[in-house]
């Protein structure tokens, strides 16, 4: 099977391919139902131009790209105390850390401390254990739940719009 990074890279591939492709063959092709007039002249652009605005614009989709698929933080391990995992998730324009890990079949406490004001954040939801809480700005609010099987269990604001992640291991 391909890898993620194989795909991206034929697909830009042929993009670049076929836009220099056919970006030649538009820029070169006479307009048919026109007068000839002297009043418009097409314009020659450096080839060193052309290179340097498609590379700039081929680092921007690649920084995109970046951003959006890769740059995604590991998990952290939340701390067992008197058997009891708890970690402190800071609310402000999301959720840090956003993928925390945690052990099955113990106890976890998730201490939310909200510092935005946005009112999308001011509730956290944990469907798959059936949780809702709002959150005080500025103020640490503690979420309890015993996660029992290993999996990927979601986390989100009011609005569905952050996210976060608990990954339960064996």
């Amino acid at each position: 099977m391909f890898s993620q990074r194989q795909i991206l890279g034929s697909i830009g591939s042929l993009g670049i391919i076929v836009g220099m492709a056919f970006g030649v063959q538009a820029s070169q092709m006479p307009f048919k139902n026109s007068t000839s007039t002297t009043q418009f002249r097409p314009i020659q652009q450096p080839f060193g131009l052309k290179v340097g605005v498609t590379l700039g614009g081929l680092a921007l989709i690649g920084l995109e790209l970046w951003w959006f698929l890769f740059s995604k933080s590991q998990g952290q391990q939340a701390e067992s105390i008197q058997g009891i995992q708890e970690l402190t998730i800071t609310v402000d324009g999301g959720y840090e850390p956003s993928t925390v890990v945690v052990k099955a079949g113990q106890l976890v406490r998730l201490n939310f401390l909200r510092r935005d004001p946005n009112s999308c954040l001011e509730k956290v939801l944990l469907p798959d254990f059936h949780i809702v809480r709002e959150l005080p700005l500025n103020q640490v609010t503690a979420v309890e739940f015993t996660p029992q099987k290993p999996g990927r269990y979601l986390f989100t604001c009011g609005m569905n719009m952050f996210r976060g992640v608990v990954e339960v291991q064996s």
